[in-house]
């Protein structure tokens, strides 16, 4: 795939990136300061760099664009009507050309302006002329959007291609949808394709690769195609279509015995016979798959009719498969690739390079001079040596490494085997390194049973002489007494250590003091019969109201005692209340009818505002009055700079 690396193609940015970064570039990479009093020659020479400078990188990056685009005449014709399918090939030309285009337009313009600038007789005239060309390259490419979102779209999708070489030993895998094909590719190369039972789940060429004879193959796996005329085939169909074409593979034909795929035996058929005229030039094999769902023998008389007359084609081998229990999996991939090496070998054969190459080898056959039987005379000493050598093969020890090459897949890894010094049955025992949290092998010591037994003699021995004999202890009246009284004073010290743990949580609320229920513990009695206690006289107060007048001043209600006044407050009532509680009473006003006399006024400002907004929401394109988007009003291109004293005018 080294002739198309489509990855390496150059980014394609939109119109307006592109003006931006060509701007922005020869803002940055040519001088910025120029004054009324330098010489015309000097101003004419300032202002032609610009426009040339400009000119320059516009050419240069759309020249890469189109030289990094692949020309489909000069591609593989694979991937000429591979594109031709994806792209329309004329759409792909003609926008490429549109670039050529552009880009000469653009050179035209500045050759006309630089001729201009020659004549430029003042600052003025030189800037103006610059702007001018300026401006004219920027319409031309703008003009050029369609195009370049185009061009970027293709080279995304280019890029994602799988890297497919059009000269390299290749099997395609073809057929109807949900035949198998997927899975059978998964199963011989190291692809990943989704695999799922329904039809149309491949819906692009997927590639993977795999080894025969020390041979790099790629393996190509198709969409399905279905049996109607090419011209109404769709754009997935058309991709199977054009790799069957163009490509020097062998073509494997995957149909579907157990007839899951939702087409019948006789369809699959059909199909097989329609597009076989694309396989004239290819080795073609037919694999038969699903056959751990439904065999041969189990098909009707008609089916299997049809199966034996496709064996009786000699050219086209028949072969039997399941992609599930991998039966006849490896068979047809080794069948597939022996026919496509001898096919390649065939072709090379017949051109004329082959023969330029046998006129210049002789191959010598040596003939026996006579009949006599001269045996092979090996030397006493090398016999001798690869003696030595066979019984030092013998002696050294087999490594496991050898042994797994031997075993294959069947090889599972074996230490304990080698431990010769344990006893046979106790070679597979599960030791555990810890126990209740100690290491056991600090426990390990050969010696621990003699010891374990001298323990227990010395043991007996102390039972023997009574040294674990206890006395005989009688308490007296006193001792009871001591006894009684250090078990109140522990129990004294449980008391207070307990309220202490009571005492220190009391000042810690269990539930958060704005969930807890508001319990009123206040009561006219109660706050009688403090006052009397403190000295008060309260006689003539039995008749007295202690309730509170409350007044919320937002909603104009008040409550009175417990009762509460929910409509709008009257002037009486309003001066009643303050003339009782002393407070003045006092609403505000909305907001949006502060400083407005009356109702007729407020209507009016009302509709005034909401012109007002929609006026500014219209001009501006906002979403609505809460949308603050504000665009680049300075682009960086223009506004950026060396600039002169007091001068604030782009350039």
């Amino acid at each position: 795939m080294s002739l198309y690396n489509f990855k390496k193609i150059m980014v394609v940015p939109p119109a307006k990136d592109f003006i931006d970064i060509m701007l922005s570039k020869t803002q940055r990479k040519t001088p910025t300061v120029v004054h009324k009093g330098y010489k015309i020659s000097r101003i004419r020479a300032f202002y032609t760099r610009k426009v040339k400078y400009t000119q320059q990188n516009f050419h240069d990056r759309l020249s890469q664009i189109i030289q990094d685009f692949p020309k489909l005449d000069d591609v593989h014709p694979f991937y000429a009507d591979l594109m031709n399918v994806l792209y329309d090939k004329d759409h792909y030309k003609l926008a490429l050309g549109q670039l050529n285009t552009a880009r000469h337009l653009i050179d035209n313009v500045a050759k006309d302006y630089v001729r201009l600038l020659k004549y430029g007789d003042s600052l003025y005239r030189c800037k103006q002329l610059k702007k001018a060309a300026l401006g004219r390259m920027a319409t031309i490419l703008k003009k050029q959007a369609s195009n370049l979102t185009y061009l970027e779209q293709v080279r995304q999708h280019l890029s994602r291609l799988p890297t497919i070489d059009p000269y390299s030993r290749t099997i395609i895998i073809c057929g109807f949808p949900n035949v198998g094909k997927s899975s059978f590719i998964n199963k011989i190369t190291r692809a990943d394709v989704e695999v799922q039972p329904y039809a149309f789940t491949t819906k692009s060429l997927y590639v993977g690769h795999t080894d025969y004879k020390y041979l790099r193959w790629q393996v190509i796996d198709t969409p399905g195609i279905l049996d109607h005329p090419l011209e109404e085939r769709n754009v997935i169909e058309m991709q199977a279509i054009t790799a069957l074409a163009h490509l020097r593979s062998c073509v494997l034909y995957f149909m579907d015995i157990s007839e899951q795929c939702g087409h019948s035996i006789e369809e699959q058929v059909q199909l097989f016979e329609s597009i076989k005229p694309l396989f004239t030039n290819k080795p073609l094999i037919l694999a038969i798959n699903k056959i751990d769902i439904i065999g041969l023998e189990d098909l009707s008389e008609e089916k299997r009719e049809i199966i034996t007359k496709l064996q009786e084609d000699k050219n086209v081998p028949v072969m039997f498969t399941s992609t599930v229990s991998e039966e006849g999996v490896m068979e047809v991939k080794s069948e597939a690739c022996e026919r496509l090496l001898s096919y390649r070998v065939e072709q090379k054969m017949r051109t004329k390079k082959v023969d330029n190459i046998l006129n210049r080898l002789h191959v010598a056959e040596p003939k026996p001079r006579d009949d006599k039987v001269r045996a092979p005379c090996i030397p006493e000493q090398a016999l001798a040596r690869l003696e030595m050598k066979a019984e030092k093969a013998e002696r050294k020890r087999k490594l496991e490494r050898d042994i797994e090459e031997e075993m294959g897949d069947d090889y599972t890894l074996d230490l304990q085997k080698n431990y010769t010094e344990i006893p046979e049955e106790e070679r597979y025992d599960a030791i555990p390194e810890f126990w209740d949290g100690h290491n056991i092998a600090d426990y390990i010591d050969p010696d621990i049973f003699s010891k374990l037994e001298e323990l227990e003699r010395e043991e007996g021995i102390r039972e023997e002489g009574g040294v674990y004999a206890l006395p005989d202890m009688t308490m007296d009246e006193t001792l009871k007494e001591i006894r009684e009284m250090a078990k109140q004073i522990r129990g004294k010290r449980f008391e207070l250590r307990d309220d202490r743990r009571l005492a220190s949580k009391k000042n810690k609320p269990a539930i958060p003091r704005h969930k807890q229920p508001k319990v009123r513990d206040r009561s006219v009695a109660k706050l009688r019969e403090t006052m009397q206690n403190l000295g008060v006289d309260m006689s003539g107060t039995e008749n007295a109201n202690f309730t509170k007048s409350v007044v919320d001043l937002r909603r104009g209600v008040v409550a009175v005692g417990t009762k509460e006044l929910k409509k709008p407050l009257l002037d009486k009532e309003s001066s009643a209340i303050v003339k009782r509680t002393g407070q003045p009473l006092k609403r505000a006003p909305a907001r949006d009818t502060m400083g407005v006399k009356n109702v007729a006024m407020k209507k009016k400002a009302q509709l005034m505002a909401k012109r007002d907004i929609a006026k500014k929401v219209t001009r501006l394109g906002l979403k609505g009055e809460a949308d603050r988007f504000i665009g680049t009003k300075m682009p960086k291109h223009l506004y950026s700079g060396k600039r002169g004293t007091g001068k604030t005018d782009r350039r």
